[in-house]
């Protein structure tokens, strides 16, 4: 989300304007591999036993299809946005604040569920999800789901803190210095969701029910409370090694941020550094991800195959015991090694309906009531960034 293509600002304007579904055939039986899979994915989703070895769950699905998988790592939704419309891709991971733009964008493809015999092992709750499901058809499968939680220095709160009070306001932590300059947000447009959600419990008069549907007031209060907070900020994050280096090197010792840098900082060794992960009580937004098809893919049979394959218990609980999130199949909690039978809550499990998970603003939010769209937010952050 911190590149902001003018591509992308025309995909966020197209679902203003109601640009068509995408109309490709979807496949009616699988044949064989053509030998490759091309995937956009958000870091951590994909791992070949190259930053550990016990974390591969592409090296026997490329044995098993002779399906070859190629990622291309994406550090935010817009960027995905922008690879998925340039072509050349199969599938990606995505975000519910970029699943709309791509259904409405025509860039992906519905998906013949009937070809998937693990869909009916998503969790229920998902299977049907508003950020992948449109007048019924299904634009994905689901993939994983978790909390943006607040990353912070164990030595600077001797316990966890309460509230995001302590990266939107001023104040003196335990260690005896100010948060101020120690702070980071994330860097794109939908972090300001964050500040809708906080404004939810600490500024109730606004009427605000859902962070990323806001009317003109609801918005200009969550962008005057991130314009306060630029003064505590200092760096906007999108890349997860840098945060993590950030917090070892830099000072920071409060961010949101997700599980992945938790259990990475936590599992460091050398780190001289003690991190931990909660979420406040005022809640958090949180990510769904979804796995969809591009309209033209180049590859429809290996992914397929590779569609299937990431909806097995085996592969749903080694990605969520490395990137700290929940599977979407429930089976991958029990009985399997990497995440163990008490990983899935330890990963938030529980958390589902306390999330706002993240999902495209648009301008006709229902009930008759007209919000302030995904291109308008994108502008806004620009200038919250630039210090405007």
């Amino acid at each position: 989300m911190s590149r902001f293509s003018k591509l992308a600002l025309m995909t966020a304007a197209g679902i203003a304007v109601g640009a068509t579904f995408a109309q490709a055939d979807m496949l009616q039986k699988v044949g064989a591999g053509e030998g490759e899979v091309a995937i956009v994915a958000w870091p951590g989703y994909i791992e070949r036993g190259e930053s550990d070895k016990a974390y591969d769950w592409v090296t026997g699905f490329e044995k098993e299809t002779g399906c070859k998988v190629t990622v291309k790592i994406a550090a935010s939704s817009d960027e995905m946005v922008t690879l998925m419309n340039g072509g050349g891709y199969d599938l990606l991971t995505a975000s519910g604040d970029a699943t709309m733009r791509l259904i409405r964008g025509g860039t992906v493809q519905e998906i013949n569920t009937a070809l998937l015999p693990g869909y009916s092992t998503i969790d229920p709750r998902l299977q049907n999800a508003p950020w992948h499901t449109v007048d019924g058809k299904h634009y994905g499968t689901s993939w994983q789901w978790g909390p943006n939680v607040l990353m912070y220095n164990t030595a600077a709160f001797k316990e966890a803190p309460k509230s995001w009070d302590v990266v939107f306001k001023e104040m003196t932590l335990a260690d005896g210095k100010s948060n101020k300059g120690r702070v980071e947000a994330y860097g794109g447009p939908i972090y300001i969701a964050d500040a809708a959600l906080y404004l939810m419990k600490h500024n109730p008069d606004l009427g605000i029910t859902d962070p990323y549907y806001l009317d003109e007031k609801q918005f200009a209060a969550a962008v005057d409370l991130l314009k306060g907070q630029r003064q505590l900020v200092a760096k906007y994050w999108t890349d997860y090694t840098a945060q993590m280096d950030d917090f070892k090197n830099e000072g920071i010792v409060a961010a949101t941020s997700w599980p992945l840098q938790v259990n990475l900082l936590s599992g460091d060794k050398d780190a001289k550094i003690k991190v931990a992960g909660t979420v406040p009580e005022e809640g958090a937004t949180g990510w769904s991800d979804t796995t969809m098809m591009a309209a033209n893919a180049p590859h429809p049979n290996c992914s397929y195959l590779w569609l299937e394959h990431s909806l097995q218990p085996k592969t749903q609980a080694d990605v969520a015991a490395w990137f700290g999130s929940v599977p979407a199949v429930p089976a991958a909690c029990k009985g399997q090694e990497l995440l163990g039978d008490g990983g899935c809550a330890a990963n938030g499990a529980d958390l589902f309906d306390k999330l706002h998970f993240w999902k495209t603003p648009i301008k006709d939010c229902g009930g008759g009531r007209t919000c302030v769209d995904y291109k308008t937010w994108t502008e806004a952050f620009n200038g919250i960034q630039s210090g405007q």
